[in-house]
């Protein structure tokens, strides 16, 4: 049997926890470490784990490993999707890129900037609608700063169709739908409308930086 446990990173394996065979006890100081591997793989030696995200990356593990006593006690469903949001540069795209290899043995996600949906849109038209309405779990990155799409002269809120279609798939299927936003719920509200917001709500865990967190890319 495969232990979850154990993640092999250039011929080196980390240790993530520890699994008998039957039951996975994750150590979170151990995962810490792996992510700042892994993190500085990714994204250049000058990433690093801040002090302060540690709550909010606590929270993240706690959903991604499916500890659901903690997923319980942070209002957290883990048979839903994460919605990320916080102010711009405070490390959500980075974290939704990063977090998702902690679980190499969990169906992985696509991350997507949302604006680049929207450039596809005004290429080829509603087909991308149709793609992004597929089985395949999706992160859509920067949610609500995309433009109005605009294919043969006619206006769509392009994202807004999309996460209407995700709601389907999550209803019937289970399939999952992850995104990251700069915007709060009000802003989403304005920017989808009503209906969009309400499906959101049944689609997403809301996962909130403090608004004053600073901006890492400084």
């Amino acid at each position: 049997m495969v232990n979850p446990c154990k993640i092999v990173e250039e011929h080196k394996t980390y240790d993530i926890g520890t699994f008998d065979g039957k039951e996975v006890i994750y150590d979170f100081e151990k995962i810490l470490i792996y992510l700042d591997v892994k993190g500085k793989m990714l994204f250049g030696n000058q990433f690093k784990i801040y002090e302060e995200d540690r709550p909010i990356i606590l929270k993240l593990c706690h959903y991604f490993i499916k500890d659901k006593e903690n997923c319980e006690k942070n209002e957290i469903d883990p048979n839903k999707g994460i919605l990320l949001s916080g102010p711009v540069g405070c490390g959500k795209t980075s974290l939704m890129i990063l977090l998702k290899n902690i679980v190499p043995l969990q169906k992985p996600y696509i991350l997507i900037p949302s604006r680049n949906i929207v450039f596809g849109f005004n290429h080829i038209g509603y087909k991308t609608i149709e793609d992004y309405g597929c089985r395949q779990f999706f992160c859509f990155d920067d949610l609500g700063v995309e433009p109005i799409g605009r294919h043969y002269g006619k206006d769509c809120n392009v994202m807004g169709e999309i996460l209407l279609s995700r709601h389907e798939l999550f209803i019937n299927h289970h399939i999952k739908t992850h995104g990251t936003t700069n915007l709060n719920a009000e802003e989403l509200e304005d920017l989808y409308g009503n209906r969009v917001r309400s499906r959101m709500r049944e689609l997403f865990n809301l996962v909130a930086f403090d608004q004053d967190t600073s901006d890492k890319r400084k």
